[in-house]
C-alpha cells in the first residue's frame, strides 16, 4: 500500500511540474470549457480572473484561466515567449483539466495567440470568440498614430515624438511600445463614462489579492520580438480559413476602444458575420470590466 501511495504522490509530482503555468478553472468540469487568453506581452489574466471568470462560470461554464509560460505569476526565466511555446502552454492546460474541446476566449495581444492556435488545432477548438483582441496589428498601429497627429496636431514636441515612432522598425518591441504609450496619452484604453458598476468591480479588483500578483514581465515584449518571427500579424486571412473550417467565430469590442478603427471592425463584422458581431456603447478596451453585464450576456448568448 505504501508502495502504491508513493508512486501516486510520484505521479501527481511529475503531472505538476510538467505544468509550468499558472492556472485555476472555476466552475463544473462538466460544463463546456472556456479558456481564457490574457493580452500581452507582458500581460497577466488577475483582471479577468478577479472580476468576470467565476461570474461566467456561474452561467454554465467551466472557465479556465492561465498565465502565459514566463508572464504574470508564471515565472519562468528560461521563457521564449514564443507561439510555438504559447501553443504547449495551451495544450498543457487541454491535458491538465482533461479537456478534449474548449470555447476560446481571447483578448487583445491573446487574440492573436488564440487565432493561431484555432488555425493549428481546430479539432480543439468549439468556437473561437475575440474581445477586444487584436486581428490586424499594423492598421491598429497606424490608426493609433493617425488619431494622435490629429489629437496633437498643434504640438511640435509630440509630432515630433510621432515622426520618431514612425521611422522605427515596425517590426520591433520599441514601435509596440511607443505606439500604445501613445495611445494611453489619448486615453484610448479608457472608457467614457465609468459606472456605479465598473466603478465598483475596479475597486474590488484593486483592493484584493487579484491586483497585488498583478505580475508584469517587462522583459517579455523585448524576448518575444527577438525570439518569434511571426510578429506584426495581419490575421484575416487565417479568420477567414477558421470560418472555412466551420469553426463559429464571435467577436466583441468596446465602441469606444481606441486602438481599433472603423474600418478594421468593419471588416472584422464581415468576416465573422452580423449575427456575430456586437459593438458594446460606453466601453473601451477591458470590455469584461467596463460593460460586464452585456460583456457575459454576449458570451452566454453564443456559447450556449
Amino acid at each position: 500500500m505504501k508502495s502504491l501511495f508513493s508512486l501516486l504522490l510520484c505521479l501527481f509530482l511529475i503531472s505538476t511540474n510538467a505544468q509550468t503555468i499558472y492556472s485555476k478553472a472555476y466552475g463544473n468540469a462538466r460544463n463546456p470549457a472556456v479558456i481564457f487568453i490574457h493580452g500581452g506581452p507582458s500581460g497577466n489574466a488577475t483582471l479577468f480572473e478577479g472580476t468576470t471568470a467565476q461570474k461566467l462560470a456561474d452561467k454554465g461554464f467551466y472557465v479556465i484561466v492561465y498565465d502565459r509560460r514566463g508572464e504574470g505569476r508564471s515565472k519562468d526565466e528560461s521563457a521564449t515567449m514564443t507561439f510555438k511555446e504559447s501553443f504547449e502552454d495551451l495544450n498543457q492546460l487541454y491535458q491538465t483539466y482533461h479537456i478534449k474541446k474548449a470555447h476560446i476566449l481571447a483578448h487583445s495581444f491573446g487574440g492573436i495567440i488564440g487565432t493561431l492556435f484555432t488555425n493549428q488545432f481546430p479539432e480543439k477548438v468549439r468556437t473561437l470568440t475575440l474581445a477586444g483582441a487584436l486581428f490586424t496589428q499594423q492598421q491598429t498601429y497606424d490608426h493609433i498614430l493617425k488619431q494622435a497627429k490629429e489629437h496633437f496636431k498643434n504640438d511640435s514636441a509630440q509630432l515630433q515624438e510621432i515622426s520618431e515612432i514612425e521611422n522605427l522598425d515596425k517590426s520591433s518591441a520599441a514601435y509596440r511600445k511607443r505606439c500604445y504609450e501613445i495611445a494611453s496619452k489619448l486615453d484610448f484604453f479608457n472608457m467614457p463614462n465609468p459606472t456605479p458598476e465598473s466603478k465598483s468591480l475596479r475597486k474590488e479588483y484593486e483592493t484584493g489579492e487579484f491586483y497585488k500578483n498583478n505580475i508584469r514581465n517587462h522583459n517579455s515584449p523585448t524576448k518575444f520580438y527577438q525570439n518569434e518571427p511571426l510578429n506584426n500579424l495581419d490575421n484575416t486571412a487565417i479568420l477567414k480559413e477558421i470560418k472555412r473550417k466551420s469553426i463559429p467565430l464571435f467577436a466583441v469590442y468596446g465602441k469606444n476602444d481606441g486602438i481599433f478603427s472603423e474600418k478594421q471592425l468593419n471588416s472584422l463584422k464581415n468576416i465573422v458575420g452580423k449575427k456575430n458581431f456586437k459593438l458594446i456603447d460606453n466601453c473601451s478596451h477591458y470590455l469584461f470590466v467596463d460593460q460586464q453585464d452585456e460583456f457575459l450576456k454576449f458570451i452566454e448568448l453564443k456559447l450556449k
